[in-house]
C-alpha cells in the first residue's frame, strides 16, 4: 500500500461514507471506521432512529464491531476516524476500550466531548481533529437544514 492510501484523509472520507449512508435511512449523517493495522475493520453509521435507541451512535457501534472482530474488548492498537467529535457518551465508551487514536471530522461545540473535559479519554488516547472538517460539517448542516423546511 501506498503511503497516499494511509493519509488520515482516506479514512475520514470512508467515514464520510458511512455518514452518507446514515443520511440515506434519515439518520443524522455521523459516520465512522476503525483501522487496526492499516485495515478498516469495522464499519457504521448512526442507528438511533432507527433501532430507537439513544446509545446507538457511529462510534458506539464501531466500537462494538471492532471488538468483536478482535475478540478483545482492549482497542489499544485501533485508531477511530468519525465525521463528528464524540460526545461524552461515546468518549467514555472510547476510555473503556483504551481506542489508541481517536481522529475527528468536525468539532461539536455544543455537544462535543471536550466541552466537558478531554479527561474523558483514556489518558493514552492521542485525538487529532478536525480532519476534512468543511466536509463533515457541511453533511451534518445540509442535512439539519433539510429538517427545518
Amino acid at each position: 500500500m501506498n503511503a497516499h492510501a494511509e493519509t488520515p484523509e482516506r479514512y475520514m472520507r470512508e467515514a464520510l461514507n458511512e455518514a452518507r449512508n446514515a443520511l440515506g435511512i434519515d439518520e443524522v449523517p455521523v459516520g465512522a471506521v476503525v483501522v487496526c493495522r492499516g485495515r478498516i475493520i469495522s464499519r457504521a453509521h448512526n442507528l438511533t432512529e432507527r433501532l430507537t435507541d439513544p446509545t446507538a451512535h457511529a462510534e458506539m457501534q464501531a466500537i462494538t464491531a471492532a471488538a468483536n472482530f478482535l475478540g478483545s474488548r482492549v482497542l489499544n492498537e485501533c485508531t477511530l476516524y468519525v465525521t463528528l467529535e464524540p460526545c461524552p457518551m461515546c468518549a467514555g465508551a472510547l476510555y473503556w476500550c483504551q481506542m489508541g487514536r481517536v481522529v475527528y471530522g468536525a468539532p461539536d461545540p455544543k455537544r462535543g466531548f471536550s466541552t466537558v473535559s478531554s479527561a474523558l479519554l483514556h489518558p493514552k488516547t492521542e485525538v487529532v481533529g478536525g480532519v476534512l472538517a468543511e466536509e463533515c460539517a457541511a453533511l451534518l448542516t445540509e442535512f439539519f437544514r433539510e429538517k427545518r423546511i
